[in-house]
Parts: structure tokens; C-alpha cells; sequence
């Protein structure tokens, strides 16, 4: 069972990056999490890296408190700094830095070399069962598959019975398939051990498959954070809604309030389109983003009857590209606008550049993004 138990993760820093002699980033967090795992979210630059390497000791904040269990392990107020080695913290990095010359048995167990041989076993063959690896144990790491070596670099993480799991984009460079099955068996352990871990990702999947929370971070300060798929699946900010992968964002402003229906009307800038979107606390006249996922949109060849969606815009075919399994057009209907399909359906549709088409779109897909 894990010395971490039911502790909450707190960190609470402050750290400012010179650029050249001149202030430059600074990274100013506040956050409280849970047993569980929650995921790190944002732009490239954002601060998630920096914060992973406060908490795990690697970066001494200026400020602020980070705690675990109850453990402190760094208060400025209180002149707390626990080095690295102290911190019961592990950390995954996307390099995994295995040890070419030692066996997968081995490199499990380098970190605890304080234990009597016995203990060593039973942990690293314990995890070795968790993770699908025992038959691999007497390998080495060129033996062995990427996946693999993700399983022993994560059990290897996970061998010194952490308080805290640190996971810095741990699978970017594995297949859908490998990297889907090393999440099944992470959220396996967690559901038995129960401690705050940290996962940093840029992909979209991994936040929803993993994340019981995410925390989205811009410019070293915490933009948004709660379940994930109330963040990422209603934005309110622009920088989520491109993270979340929403295609289409617009430049509008409010036109009417309808108090009554719960919707409002939005003109699109520079163009004669208005949208219906859902109400929000914004006045006729005020200046909105709009953010509309392309896969939401519907596209017809025939103008639709009798719909129960609201928006209704008629347009050109102007580009048509396949990108995978999904056809990606690009509709001109005094703005531009992306629509995805399935290879099916363009060919049902018969779609060809210049012809007019419709696209219809809910009234609960358009999302203020800002």
C-alpha cells in the first residue's frame, strides 16, 4: 500500500524567470489537489513543466508553500527546503532516462538500494504484475518494446511508494493503442493507491481519459480547473477553447437579448451572419468570441426544413482536404467557416468546390470563449 494515503497535494508558488537582466515569466500558482489524478493543461511555455519541477524540489520558488500528507516540503515563510531525495516524490519525465546496462528487474529497483534484498523483490515484482511487465524483468531496455519501457520507467517511479506522482508528458511518443493501455493500468493503480498525481499532456485524449480534474495554466497562472469535461467542453476563455480543439472561433458582437428563450443574437464581424447562441451576461452591443467545434456543424447540399436547430447559413464550398479519416471543408458564407466529415458522407453528398451548401448549426455549439 502506498505511504501516500489520502493527502492532498498543496502548492502554493511564486517563482519570476529573468529574460535578459528584465523581468520575464513568472509563475504564480495556488492550487489544492486531490488524491487522484489531475491533469496540467495549456500552451507550450505555460508554466507546467516549471511547476512539476517546484514540486519535486528541481526548482527552488521564491515564494509559497508546497505540502503532501501533511508533509512540508517547502515553506519560504518558514525556511523549509527537503531536498530532492527527501520529498517521496516521483517523477516520470518524457525522456525516460532508462539504464542501458541494467535490466528492466534492475532499473525498477535502483532507487532502493537502502532496502534489504527481500523488500526490493517483492516491490519491483509487485509492480511488474501491476504494469504487465514480469515476464520482461531479466531484459534490457534495447530488448524491449517503447511501451515497455514506459511500464518499467513508470514502475520505477512508482517502486519508492511515492506521496506524489509527477508525470511530465509521459507517452507522447507512443502509438494510440500502447499509450490507451498504459492509461487503463495507471488508472488501475490509482484506484487502489490514492495519491495526488500530476500529469502534464497536450493531448486532447489523454485529458479525458485520465484526468478526474484539469487545471489549465496560461502565462503561470491558473486559467480555469475543475472536471474535464466541463472546462474543455464549454470554454470561456479563448486559449481553452483552442486547446480543446474548437476549429472555429469568431469575432462578433451581440445584436439582441432574448431573456425569454435563453439564447441571444450575435453578428459575426465583417460579415452579415448572425448567430444564435446561448444567453450570457452580455449586453446588446458588447463584443464576444465565439467558439463552434467543426465536427458539431451539420452540412447539406439542399436547404434543410423543418429543423429544431436555430442557425441556418447558406455558403460556397471552397476547399475540400482529407486529413486521416476525417474530410475537412472550408464553407464561405461571408465568413469562413470549417465543417468535418466522414470520407462517407462527402462521397454520399457528392460535394464538389463552388457548389452552394447549408450548414446547420445548434444554438448549444456556439460557446462564448471570451
Amino acid at each position: 500500500m502506498s505511504s501516500g494515503g489520502e493527502g492532498v497535494l498543496l502548492a502554493r508558488v511564486q517563482k519570476q524567470f529573468a529574460s535578459n537582466g528584465a523581468p520575464g515569466f513568472q509563475l504564480d500558482v495556488d492550487l489544492a489537489l486531490p488524491p487522484g489524478i489531475s491533469i496540467l493543461f495549456g500552451p507550450s511555455g505555460s508554466g507546467k513543466s516549471t511547476l512539476l519541477h517546484c514540486i519535486a524540489g528541481l526548482e527552488r520558488p521564491e515564494a509559497g508553500r508546497i505540502a503532501a500528507n501533511s508533509r512540508v516540503f517547502f515553506d519560504s515563510a518558514q525556511g523549509v527546503d527537503l531536498p530532492v531525495a527527501q520529498r517521496m516524490v516521483g517523477y516520470l519525465f518524457q525522456e525516460l532516462a532508462l539504464f542501458p546496462h541494467l535490466t528492466a528487474q534492475e532499473n525498477i529497483e535502483y532507487g532502493l538500494g537502502r532496502l534489504e534484498r527481500g523488500e526490493r523483490r517483492r516491490r519491483s515484482h509487485a509492480l511488474a504484475e501491476s504494469f504487465h511487465i514480469a515476464p520482461l524483468l531479466a531484459r534490457y531496455p534495447r530488448e524491449i518494446s517503447g511501451g515497455e519501457r514506459q511500464r518499467v520507467a513508470l514502475a520505477r517511479a512508482l517502486v519508492i511508494q511515492p506521496q506524489v506522482l509527477l508525470l511530465d508528458e509521459p507517452l507522447s511518443g507512443l502509438d494510440a493503442s500502447t499509450r490507451s493501455k498504459i492509461i487503463e493500468d495507471l488508472r488501475a493503480w490509482n484506484a487502489a493507491q490514492r495519491i495526488p498525481i500530476v500529469y502534464v499532456t497536450h493531448a486532447r485524449d489523454e485529458v479525458h481519459a485520465l484526468g478526474e480534474r484539469v487545471v489549465v495554466l496560461e502565462d503561470g497562472r491558473v486559467l480555469a480547473q475543475g472536471v474535464p469535461l466541463e472546462v474543455l467542453e464549454a470554454p470561456r476563455h479563448e486559449t481553452i477553447a483552442q486547446l480543446a480543439g474548437f476549429e472555429n472561433l469568431f469575432d462578433a458582437t451581440v445584436t439582441a437579448v432574448h431573456a425569454a428563450h435563453g439564447t441571444m443574437t450575435c453578428r459575426l464581424q465583417g460579415s452579415a451572419v448572425d448567430l444564435e447562441v446561448p444567453l450570457a451576461r452580455r449586453e446588446a452591443g458588447a463584443r464576444v468570441r465565439l467558439a463552434v467545434r467543426a465536427g458539431d456543424i451539420l452540412l447539406a447540399t439542399r436547404p434543410p426544413t423543418h429543423l429544431s436547430a436555430r442557425n441556418l447559413l447558406a455558403g460556397t464550398l471552397v476547399s475540400l482536404a482529407q486529413a486521416g479519416v476525417t474530410v475537412v471543408a472550408q464553407v464561405d458564407c461571408g465568413t469562413r467557416v470549417e465543417v468535418h466529415l466522414t470520407p462517407g458522407a462527402r462521397d454520399a453528398l457528392q460535394l464538389a468546390l463552388g457548389q452552394p451548401v447549408w450548414l446547420v448549426l445548434k444554438t448549444h455549439s456556439c460557446h462564448l470563449a471570451a
